[in-house]
């Protein structure tokens, strides 16, 4: 049985890959940096846990003892708090090439790259391409807009606008977008990694139709079952500027929103390919786009999803916003607000304590869940703190529970919203 190193082995394409390969009768090894995203897309699979751009030649050569073929679907977007495209899409298949040996290597790239493409990411998946090229056995294939039943990045982004209440964003009506189910792009390693496929091929993996992103958007509301936008609201290419550099302003903080420089500028060039290549080489043709949505059901949960994409990053932005406001008014007029603990019998020692580590506390957790790696423990933390402001007023001030404003009673909403943002802060 050939045995099959999937790197990126729980994205998603990799995930897809790695099932597809699974079920052609390969052993299959996934490998990637996050140990509970492997578990939790293939708990019974062989995983190496590494971070792939810092695997040098010789640890190559111990990985790939005993590997027949490896694919290649690992990738990031942009350069980020945790990402850099050079170290992923360059550097690190280099050290691969130079341990790689007679293995086929099957790389999935992108439609659309060139070392002079209008973004680092084309750029260096164009530069990592080269060099896959030369390997002693190779297949580069090169997807267009990948339709999965797992949305992530682009396609989140796409349902996450198709879903929008009452309207329909009229955004960069002139670029022209094709598509390709993950099923044939894991189809097509499956191909390769076969041997099927001729080795030396660059073949771009999409449906032969394209259309704009307004109509792609409208094909995937209608799919989604929401009824016609009543309303197209034009997006002007400044305020999409506006947005990219906002989204890359929380890159830095280790969000991958796909409303990032790179992914609108992607979008903007058109995201086309040529099935020609592939055809010539023997590979099935694509399905269309009609035909990936027809094998794709839009459950409930699709919906849901499309729409909490939306909310979530306003629900993070709230709770930031709200927690730090807390503290700073609190630390704005300290004796006042410990006078709500003294005038009640607390001492004033106590009271002090009380309410100056409560408002760092609550400064500190709004600024804790702005940054990504920490997002979800801060808003575990927001949901204790809140329980003990709630406890301790009990104890210190049950008045406050009468009063007409009802500021203990306001604090319940909060703590919701903390659990929900904690339980929807999964990236994959």
């Amino acid at each position: 049985m050939a045995r099959v190193l999937i790197l990126g082995g729980y994205g998603l394409i990799g995930s897809a890959c790695l099932r597809a390969l699974r079920a052609a009768g390969f052993d299959v090894v996934g490998m990637g940096r996050s140990e509970v995203s492997a578990r939790a897309v293939a708990p019974d699979v062989d995983w190496v846990i590494r971070d792939i751009p810092s695997v040098s030649v010789e640890e190559w050569r111990g990985i790939l003892d005993r590997v027949d073929v490896v694919v290649n679907a690992s990738g990031v977007l942009q350069d980020g708090a945790r990402d850099d495209v050079d170290a992923i899409h360059v550097a690190a298949v280099e050290r691969l090439v130079a341990a790689l040996g007679p293995r086929r290597l099957v790389q999935i790239s992108a439609a659309g790259v060139s070392p002079h493409a209008s973004t680092a990411f084309f750029q260096t998946k164009a530069q990592g391409d080269a060099v896959v090229a030369t390997a002693a056995d190779w297949v580069i294939l090169r997807p267009t807009l990948v339709v999965a039943p797992e949305a992530y990045g682009g396609t989140a982004l796409v349902r996450a606008a198709a879903a929008l209440p009452l309207v329909a964003p009229d955004v960069l009506p002139h670029a022209q977008i094709q598509t390709v189910a993950v099923e044939d792009v894991a189809l097509a390693v499956v191909a390769a990694a076969e041997g099927r496929v001729p080795s030396g091929i660059i073949a771009d993996l999409t449906e032969a139709e394209a259309r704009s992103l307004p109509e792609l958007i409208a094909a995937i509301r209608r799919w989604q079952g929401w009824p016609a936008a009543r309303v197209r609201v034009p997006v002007p290419r400044p305020l999409l500027r506006v947005i990219g550099w906002a989204a890359d302003g929380v890159g830095h903080l280790g969000w991958r929103s796909p409303l990032r420089s790179t992914a609108l500028a992607v979008l903007q060039d058109g995201v086309r390919g040529d099935p020609a290549a592939w055809a010539a080489a023997g590979g099935a043709p694509c399905r269309s786009l009609a035909e990936s949505l027809a094998g794709l059901p839009a459950t409930r949960q699709e919906r849901l999803f499309a729409r909490a994409f939306l909310a979530l990053p306003v629900a993070v932005g709230a709770l930031a916003l709200f927690w730090v406001l807390s503290g700073l008014i609190a630390l704005m007029d300290v004796p006042r607000a410990m006078a709500i603990l003294t005038d009640r019998g607390a001492s004033s020692a106590f009271a002090g304590i009380t309410v100056v580590g409560g408002a760092v506390a609550d400064i500190g957790l709004g600024l804790a869940i702005c940054w990504r790696l920490w997002a979800r423990r801060a808003a575990l933390g927001m949901v204790a703190l809140s329980g003990a402001y709630l406890l301790g007023s009990l104890i210190f001030a049950p008045d406050l529970w009468a009063d007409p404003l009802g500021p203990m009673v306001k604090v319940i909403p909060a703590l919701v919203l903390a659990v929900l943002v904690s339980l929807l802060l999964e990236e994959r």
